[in-house]
């Protein structure tokens, strides 16, 4: 990679990172609904005039089933989850177990699509799995007036309907322009969200502060990460922008801890080594000595 494409690389998990953190501050005033509502309306409005200015109003329109079904996978549930674990789990572990999205992706893409599954990557999915299974053992808490638990369950469905997106874009959106996809799929996260954000609308109005997160959180973390991402894909390609991956709880344990006070612990730290250190392999950033791939196909 270029330094150019090192530094928007590192831009965009700073910027997705942060979105851990508008979702703490912004969750308990608006609740998961509301603002996940907020965050792709705010997001649609942004988009959308790009798009116009780029002529490509024609694709949304040609393939707007497929891209529909992306939006409530890949957007409208999964930011509902998220911003539904942010009222118990901090901004950190959210990030973590974001991480697990590409084991998820391998694993549908192997069940679906038939994508081949080398010995790294099979290693690489138990090894992320395990990592999984053990932060969210240690994480996770089902007792009477706990809600951790179903937070983490609620992450683990997020990345794993952004695992089934992954696919399903593959499958049916090869070709389309990403703008398209990306600001379709807003646009129907948007609609299918606006009636349940009208009947789960908060009693009070939030403060200013919830309000500029949500505005961050729909502005720059979902439709200037949007095109980050999609000019990051066409410079290094998709394998490398995904590395953005591995940042993402960085910045996210980072931001947390500067300005929520969010601590980060050792099973937290272990986990997330052992959830990166799969999906690296699953990824194909890292790889087995080829002696081990030899005598393991």
């Amino acid at each position: 990679m270029k330094r150019a494409d090192t530094i928007e690389l590192t831009g965009l998990a700073a910027i997705w990172g942060a979105s851990f953190l508008f979702m703490r501050m912004g969750a308990a005033e608006f609740g998961p609904v509301a603002l996940a509502a907020v965050r792709v309306w705010g997001a649609t409005l942004f988009l959308l005039p790009l798009l116009a200015l780029r002529g490509q109003t024609g694709a949304l329109r040609t393939h707007w089933r497929p891209i529909f079904i992306v939006g409530i996978t890949n957007s409208a549930l999964p930011f509902l989850c998220f911003s539904y674990a942010a009222l118990s789990i901090t901004a950190g572990l959210s990030s973590i177990f974001n991480a697990s999205t590409p084991l998820f992706g391998a694993l549908i893409a192997w069940l679906w699509l038939k994508d081949r599954l080398t010995p790294s990557r099979t290693l690489g999915l138990a090894i992320g799995f395990l990592g999984v299974l053990w932060l969210a053992w240690d994480k996770a808490s089902f007792k009477p007036g706990a809600s951790s638990g179903w937070a983490v369950l609620a992450c683990l469905a997020a990345t794993l309907l952004y695992g089934f997106s992954g696919s399903f874009t593959k499958r049916f959106l090869t070709g389309v322009p990403p703008l398209a996809v990306a600001t379709g799929s807003q646009l129907s996260s948007a609609l299918l969200l606006a009636v349940p954000a009208v009947l789960w609308w908060p009693s009070a109005m939030p403060s200013v502060t919830a309000w500029s997160a949500a505005a961050l959180l729909a502005v720059g973390c979902t439709g200037v990460a949007y095109i980050l991402f999609f000019r990051l894909i066409a410079h290094i390609g998709p394998a490398n922008a995904l590395s953005v991956t591995f940042l993402i709880p960085v910045f996210a344990v980072l931001w947390g801890w500067m300005f929520l006070h969010e601590g980060l612990t050792a099973q937290m730290l272990v986990g997330c080594a052992v959830i990166l250190l799969g999906t690296s392999l699953t990824t194909g950033i890292l790889k087995l000595p080829a002696y081990f791939s030899r005598h393991s196909a």
